[in-house]
């Protein structure tokens, strides 16, 4: 209630509007310092827990992580979750090319540019058949479900996860 709690939030998509709040209403007399105040507190999942001590994880096998393009270049953090993922014993780090482009979801993209999105998403699908990761990790809701059908398109058996739950299921 004092106004100086930080607001985490787990999508890079919500995350990057909310942080907008400031600019969105800095004309609106009654909401402007209001908002200004509100997006200095909110602050991605990933850079909350990349300033924690890291704690005991391991998983044994090859993850491809994703950029939201939210994340990487509304918000602009891109270190604090390959230092989380780092920090994963036996986590083997494969890049792809283009990971930090586009997955076509972008919001509800998907949904009134489907053609585009897929062409999007294929390019992806591409990747993760050439790569054959055991998973893919991102911090976007939209970008997980995109990557949950190229994986389909694919036709590889890798999951797809949230880093939240990719680091829940690797801790010790």
């Amino acid at each position: 209630r004092d106004g100086g709690e930080t607001i985490v939030v787990n999508s890079a998509g919500c995350g990057a509007a909310m942080k907008e709040y400031g600019d969105l209403l800095a004309g609106d007399p009654a909401y402007a310092a209001k908002a200004r105040a509100f997006a200095a507190r909110v602050r991605d999942l990933t850079e909350v827990l990349a300033e924690q001590p890291a704690l005991p994880a391991k998983f044994n096998g090859r993850v491809a992580w994703q950029d939201p393009c939210h994340l990487a270049h509304a918000q602009r953090i891109r270190n604090q979750p390959r230092a989380l993922l780092d920090s994963v014993r036996g986590c083997e780090q494969i890049q792809t090319a283009g990971q930090d482009l586009c997955c076509g979801a972008a919001g509800i993209y998907s949904l009134v540019e489907p053609e585009m999105s897929g062409q999007l998403r294929a390019r992806k699908a591409e990747q993760f058949a050439k790569h054959r990761p055991d998973v893919i990790v991102t911090a976007n809701p939209g970008c997980q479900m995109q990557y949950e059908a190229a994986v389909r398109e694919a036709g590889i058996p890798a999951r797809v996860l949230h880093i939240a739950e990719f680091l829940d299921e690797s801790s010790e």
